[in-house]
């Protein structure tokens, strides 16, 4: 009987981005807007297209072998109903809706209220999907709140709705359009492969889980980086390898018969506008910049 792994794909926020990772991981998911069930072109995964707030609870149950989801919801899922240890994190990924770097749930207020810090906040109301997580976070404060789930725009609510807000930001920039101001920071979040604990003691399951992961990372760490190559007379190498960063040390190749070497090495893509032109100086020829699509470290 052919072995299929069960994945979850976070719809909503994250979907789109989910999506380029895994394709440019190797992995082409298609997702139709009739349809809850992306196809894939591995034969050996099954997808489908879970809510990342939901994703914890069904590979807890089991429904789903693996899934990806934010610590925030993981985090939000175990302080609902103590399942720690049935998830399994396989790996982290960096990589958010609009950008490569974490998620930072805060507590923001009215630009022109009197709060500045959260015990001014003793007795007000709070909204937030982060309901669970939010209400862990003020008692360890000791600071007694109202925290109300907030089924979406928490952004207008204060201050007739509510008096402060925790929401997902990446740059703050919908919190000030809404005059909004950032007093604390709850926690930070970013994406996680998870499994279920019987998935993971399945021998086959977790090879198949640990290679998509492997080519998950390797995907997030060729984001805004390339490679560039050239050859170099043996005589000017010294004063080009002084001019090349490297994600470790550059690549230096003999070309046969000549005293010339290739050089390749990997560098960031915003780098590289100033510095081919001091390559070309430098005396380096045959330059090339190629795209990356993984750099598995």
């Amino acid at each position: 009987m052919k072995k299929v792994l069960k994945l979850g794909i976070p719809k909503g926020s994250l979907q789109d981005a989910t999506v380029q990772l895994f394709d440019r991981a190797g992995f082409h998911v298609v997702v139709s807007s009739r349809s809850y069930y992306p196809s894939i072109d591995d034969p050996e995964i099954e997808c489908m297209l879970i809510r990342a707030q939901e994703m914890a609870r069904y590979v807890s149950d089991g429904v789903l072998d693996a899934g990806l989801t934010g610590q925030d919801w993981i985090a939000e899922h175990e302080n609902g109903d103590g399942t720690t240890g049935v998830i399994e994190s396989v790996t982290d990924l960096i990589y958010a809706k609009q950008s490569f770097g974490k998620v930072r749930w805060v507590l923001a207020v009215p630009e022109d209220s009197p709060f500045k810090t959260a015990k001014d906040l003793k007795g007000k109301t709070i909204a937030t999907e982060l309901v669970r997580v939010t209400r862990a976070w003020f008692d360890q404060k000791n600071v007694p709140v109202d925290v109300e789930f907030s089924w979406g725009a928490t952004e207008v609510k204060p201050p007739v709705l509510a008096d402060a807000i925790v929401e997902a930001t990446e740059t703050g920039s919908t919190l000030r359009a809404n005059r909004l101001r950032i007093i604390d920071t709850v926690m930070e979040s970013n994406p996680q492969l998870i499994a279920n604990k019987t998935a993971m003691a399945d021998g086959w399951k977790r090879m198949k889980l640990e290679n998509i992961a492997l080519l998950l990372r390797a995907a997030i760490e060729a984001q805004g980086r390339v490679g560039l190559m050239m050859n170099v007379k043996s005589g000017n190498l010294d004063a080009v390898l002084s001019l090349l960063p490297a994600l470790q040390r550059p690549t230096v190749s003999p070309l046969a018969g000549s005293d010339w070497v290739a050089v390749n090495t990997i560098l960031e893509e915003k780098m590289v506008r100033d510095l081919i032109p001091r390559l070309k100086a430098a005396q380096a020829q045959g330059i090339v910049e190629y795209p990356l699509n993984k750099i598995v470290m």
